[in-house]
């Protein structure tokens, strides 16, 4: 008598790649518009001299450069619709659990893209080193992430670097919810880790901010 053990995939028995790829260009793309194109307008914002004449207003600062990252809040939900219906309708990827929590979890990564983006504008000075600095965010969003290798398989220095990568919660977020199905309550933790970081990048930016320029 011999037991054959029979091997089955429970979330992607097909073993199609889109499963695994959708949710990493979700995060890929909101991390970059969020971070690179915020952070490159409010630089502008100081070079021409327009940063100065709004923080001169009756309005808190912090209250004007957040407000400044509404467009972009608006620009990224519109993204993160259009990739959903593409993923659903063309390329036929179930979204197995809540779409209300994946809704929810991704407003909260596009806050913490631009809060991002924003500390980066607190460090440059000029338009191109804003460029340069939210260029350098596109390797690790990609190779320490799991978007590209599985972070299970990196060396254990990288994988302890990979948990100050916001997108590497994100995306785990995203497969759990689209793919697997799971409750809410199993994506608490990457929850929370995504709200500390948009804490601490909000209160970093806020004290790195300049309101003389």
């Amino acid at each position: 008598f011999q037991i054959v053990p029979i091997t089955r995939m429970l979330y992607n028995p097909q073993s199609k790649s889109e499963y695994n790829f959708v949710p990493g260009v979700i995060g890929l793309i909101l991390m970059l518009i969020c971070a690179m194109m915020t952070s490159i307008s409010i630089v502008r914002e100081k070079e021409m001299g327009t940063m100065e004449v709004l923080l001169a207003s009756p309005l808190p600062p912090i209250v004007i450069v957040l407000a400044k990252l509404v467009p972009y809040f608006v620009i990224s939900c519109l993204n993160f619709t259009t990739i959903l219906l593409l993923s659903t309708f063309l390329l036929h990827i179930p979204i197995a659990g809540s779409l209300i929590g994946l809704v929810a979890i991704t407003l909260l990564y596009i806050m913490v893209a631009l809060l991002l983006g924003l500390f980066i504008s607190t460090l440059a000075n000029s338009q191109l080193a804003a460029m340069l600095l939210s260029l350098l965010l596109i390797v690790p969003t990609v190779y320490l992430s799991g978007l590209a290798f599985p972070i299970e398989s990196m060396p254990e220095v990288l994988q302890r670097i990979s948990n100050i990568v916001p997108a590497r919660w994100y995306i785990a977020c995203v497969r759990k919810l689209m793919i697997q199905g799971v409750e809410m309550r199993y994506v608490l933790h990457e929850t929370a880790v995504l709200a500390l970081m948009a804490v601490v990048l909000l209160l970093v930016s806020w004290k790195l901010f300049k309101t003389r320029l």
